[in-house]
C-alpha cells in the first residue's frame, strides 16, 4: 500500500509539473520589463483603489503557439492575492477592447497569492501569437498593494474598470492609468522551427527606457531594433526585451535598484536570453556634479568604478553563457538638469575608451558616434536632440537603432562553436623581454581570462621549471588562487619519441607530488604530450598509452593549434631593441594566423566529422601571449566561438581515443581525420622568422 502511495504522488507530481510547463525546454521572453518600487509622484499618477480590475497592453517581439505570464510582488511587503487573471490581444493598439479572453490559471487554480519579495508564473496558455502581436494582461486586484511594483516609464496605457471585469473583452467605460504594474514577463513556447531562439536584453537607464517616447507609439531604439531585425532573414526571430528604468544608476540606488544588484534579475534570470546589451552610466556622471564641484580624486573614482563594473558584469554575463555588449555613453553637455562641465565629458571620453579597447565587452555599439555632432562631440547632434540634450529625439532613437550591426545576431547561439583553452609550460615558458617575469606574465594571462570569460583554462605543467624559476611557486599559486585547473606535461618536456618505458613512466610520476599539492581535491589527472609526439613507433605508442591509462589519466588532445610560442622569442628581441614597427607586425601576424588556423580547424571538422567539434586550443604561458590575450580572446569571440572547460570539450565523442585509453592511439587529430577521408589538409599558418629582430 505505501509504495502505491507514493507512485500515486509522484504521478500526480509529475502531471502538475506538465501541467504548469515546468517540463518545458523552450521557453523565451517576448516582453519583459524591469520591476521597481512605485511610490512617490509614480504612484500618485497611476492610483489602485479599492476592488478593480486592471488591464494592460504589451507587445512581443516573438511568438509562439503557448505563453505564460510572469507576475511580481518584487518590492511589496505584504502577499499580493491576485484573484482571477486573462489574457487576449487587442483589438485594435491602444484600446482597451480584446478580440477574446483566455483565462490563466496558477498551478490549476484561478487565483494566485505572491509572497512578498516574489515572483510567480501563470501555468502556459493555449494562445498562439505572432511577432509583434499586441496582448493584453488582465487582473483582478480585490487589495491592491501598499507597497506596489511595477515599471512606471512603460509608454503605454493600461485601462482599470471597478470590480472583476477579467472575462469582460470589450472593457468599455475603463479608466485610463500610466505604467505597468505587477508585471515582469511574457514568455512563449518558441515554435520548432525557431527553437532555441536569441533573445537580446537592452538594459539601461531613461534612454533605454524610451524617455519622452510617446504612449503606445513603440518608438524606443529597441523597437527600432527589433523592426530591424525583424526585417533581416537571418534575424527575424530574434526578440528584444527592455529593461531600462528612468533615473537608473550603475553604482548607487536611485530610481530603482543600482544596475550591478539588478542585473542577475533582469538579463540572467529571463528565459532563453543569450545576449545583453548595456547602455548605463551617464546618470553616476551627471550625479556626481549635479550639485556641486566634484574634486579629481572624485572623478578619478567614479571612471574607475564604472568601469570595474563593467567587468563585473561581463563575468556575471560570460558565467551563464551570455555575451555581454557595450553601448558608448552618448553625448550630454548643455543639460540643464546636470549641467556637465569639461570634467565630466572627460569622464564619458575615458569611459567610452574603456568600452571600446578593453576587450571586456563581445561586442561594442557606438552609440556616441552615432548621436555625437561632428562639430562638437561633446554634444548630441541637433536633429537627434529631444531638446533637453540628454536624451534623443525619435529620429535620435531611430539612429541608435541603425547603429546596431543586426548580423552580430544571426544564427542560434546554440550554434555557436566552442572552444577550450589549454595553456602549456607552465609556470615558465620562453624568452622574457628585458624587465618582464613569469609571475607578471601569469597575472597578465589570468585576468585576460578572466575578462572575457574564457571558462576554467587548464594550465600543464613542468615541475622541473620550479627549480630553474625563482618566481615558479608564485606563478602555480596564481594559477591556482584564479580557480584554473592544472594537469601533467611531464617533468622537464622531453620528447617521448626519445624516451624509454620506465623513462616515460618516471617523467609522469616526477610530477605528480606537485600537481597533488597544487590541485589537492581536484582532478589533476589530465596528460598533454610534450611536443604533442606520443611515440615513434606503434609499440611506444601503445607503452605510453598503457602507463597512462594505468595512471588513471585522459589525455588533453590539441585541435586547434597556430604555433603561438614561436611569436614569444620574436617579441623579446623586438622589445629588447625597441623595434616598435616590427612589434606591431608581430602582433598583426599573430591574430591573422589565430584567425586562418581557427577558421581551417573549422573547415576541416566540417569535412571530416560533417559538423564543428569542440575545439581544444594549444596555447602557452609566453610574455607575447599574455600582451595579446585579450585581443586573441576578443577575436575568438568576434569568430562566434563560446568558451567551456577542457573536460566539457572532449565528452564529444569525436574525442573518444583521448578519454578512453584503452582504445588504440594516437589522440584524435583533426588533419588524420581529414586525411582519412581524402581532404587536403591546408598548410600550417605563417610563423615569425628566427630572423626577425637577430
Amino acid at each position: 500500500m505505501p509504495g502505491k502511495v507514493t507512485t500515486g504522488w509522484l504521478a500526480a507530481a509529475t502531471a502538475l509539473l506538465l501541467a504548469s510547463g515546468a517540463a518545458a525546454q523552450d521557453w523565451t521572453a517576448s516582453w519583459g520589463t524591469a520591476q521597481i518600487r512605485v511610490e512617490g509622484a509614480d504612484a500618485e499618477k497611476a492610483p489602485l483603489a479599492g476592488p478593480l480590475t486592471v488591464r494592460q497592453a504589451v507587445r512581443l517581439s516573438l511568438g509562439g503557439p503557448r505563453l505564460r505570464v510572469r507576475l511580481s510582488n518584487l518590492f511589496g511587503t505584504q502577499p499580493l492575492l491576485v484573484d482571477g487573471a486573462s489574457v487576449g490581444l487587442l483589438a485594435t493598439t491602444g484600446r482597451a477592447a480584446v478580440q477574446a479572453t483566455t483565462p490563466l490559471t496558477f498551478a490549476g487554480a484561478r487565483w494566485v497569492r505572491i509572497p512578498a519579495g516574489a515572483e510567480m508564473y501563470s501555468d502556459p496558455v493555449e494562445l498562439a501569437t505572432q511577432a509583434g502581436s499586441d496582448l493584453a494582461v488582465t487582473l483582478h486586484l480585490p487589495a491592491p498593494p501598499e507597497v506596489r511594483t511595477g515599471h512606471p516609464g512603460s509608454r503605454s496605457i493600461a485601462f482599470t474598470l471597478p470590480g472583476d471585469r477579467v472575462a469582460d473583452a470589450a472593457f468599455a467605460g475603463a479608466a485610463l492609468l500610466p505604467g505597468w504594474h505587477l508585471l515582469a514577463d511574457v514568455e512563449v513556447d518558441a515554435p520548432a522551427e525557431v527553437a532555441p531562439a536569441r533573445t537580446i536584453v537592452a538594459i539601461g537607464d531613461s534612454i533605454t527606457d524610451g524617455y519622452g517616447v510617446q504612449p503606445d507609439t513603440h518608438r524606443r531604439w529597441t523597437d527600432a531594433l527589433l523592426t530591424r531585425l525583424r526585417d533581416h532573414p537571418a534575424t527575424e526571430h530574434v526578440s528584444v526585451i527592455n529593461t531600462g528604468i528612468g533615473g537608473n544608476r550603475m553604482l548607487l540606488d536611485g530610481t530603482g535598484p543600482n544596475l550591478l544588484a539588478r542585473f542577475d534579475r533582469d538579463v540572467i534570470a529571463r528565459s532563453g536570453v543569450t545576449d545583453a546589451i548595456l547602455l548605463e552610466g551617464i546618470n553616476d556622471l551627471g550625479v556626481l556634479t549635479r550639485d556641486a564641484p566634484a574634486t579629481p580624486e572624485d572623478h578619478a573614482r567614479i571612471v574607475a568604478e564604472v568601469t570595474g563594473a563593467y567587468r563585473q558584469l561581463a563575468e556575471r554575463a560570460h558565467a551563464h553563457g551570455i555575451r555581454l555588449i557595450g553601448g558608448t555613453i552618448t553625448p550630454f553637455v548643455g543639460n540643464e538638469y546636470y549641467h556637465p562641465g569639461p570634467e565630466s565629458e572627460a569622464d564619458r571620453q575615458a569611459i567610452n575608451a574603456f568600452i571600446r579597447t578593453s576587450n571586456v565587452f563581445d561586442a561594442v555599439i557606438d552609440f556616441d558616434a552615432a548621436l555625437r555632432d561632428p562639430a562638437d562631440s561633446s554634444r548630441m547632434l541637433p536633429a537627434y536632440d529631444s531638446g533637453d540634450h540628454l536624451h534623443p529625439s525619435p529620429d535620435g532613437y531611430a539612429a541608435m537603432a541603425k547603429a546596431v550591426p543586426v548580423e552580430m545576431f544571426a544564427g542560434a547561439a546554440s550554434d555557436a562553436p566552442l572552444l577550450a583553452i589549454t595553456v602549456d609550460d607552465l609556470p615558465a615558458h620562453g624568452p622574457l623581454p628585458p624587465g618582464e617575469t613569469h609571475l607578471a606574465v601569469t597575472r597578465a594571462l589570468v585576468a585576460a581570462f578572466h575578462d572575457a570569460g574564457a571558462t576554467a583554462p587548464m594550465g600543464f605543467l613542468n615541475a622541473a621549471k620550479l627549480a630553474d624559476d625563482s618566481d615558479g611557486e608564485a606563478v602555480l599559486r596564481a594559477w591556482r588562487q584564479a580557480g584554473f585547473p592544472l594537469g601533467n606535461h611531464s617533468w622537464s618536456h622531453p620528447n617521448v619519441n626519445t624516451l624509454s618505458p620506465a623513462g616515460f613512466a618516471d617523467e609522469i610520476a616526477r610530477n605528480e607530488p606537485v600537481l597533488a599539492r597544487l590541485m589537492e581535491g581536484e582532478d589533476w589527472r589530465w596528460f598533454r604530450y610534450p611536443f604533442l609526439s606520443e611515440g615513434r613507433d606503434p609499440a611506444q605508442l601503445a607503452a605510453g598509452r598503457a602507463a597512462l591509462r594505468e595512471g588513471g589519466y585522459r589525455v588533453a588532445p590539441v585541435t586547434m593549434d597556430f604555433g603561438d610560442w614561436a611569436w614569444n622569442g620574436a617579441y623579446a628581441r623586438c622589445l629588447a631593441k625597441g623595434d616598435a614597427a616590427a612589434i606591431t607586425a608581430l602582433e598583426d601576424s599573430f591574430l591573422d594566423a589565430a584567425r586562418q588556423a581557427a577558421l581551417n580547424a573549422r573547415a576541416l571538422a566540417q569535412g571530416a566529422v560533417g559538423r564543428d567539434i569542440p575545439y581544444v586550443l594549444l596555447l602557452h604561458a609566453g610574455a607575447f601571449d599574455a600582451r595579446m590575450m585579450p585581443r586573441l580572446l576578443a577575436l575568438y569571440r568576434a569568430l562566434g566561438f563560446r568558451f567551456v572547460p577542457v573536460e566539457q570539450a572532449t565528452a564529444d565523442p569525436f574525442y573518444a581515443a583521448a578519454i578512453d585509453l584503452s582504445l588504440p592511439g594516437p589522440s584524435p587529430r583533426l588533419q588524420d581525420a581529414a586525411k582519412a577521408r581524402g581532404i587536403a589538409v591546408p598548410a600550417a599558418v605563417p610563423r615569425p622568422a628566427d630572423s626577425v629582430c637577430s
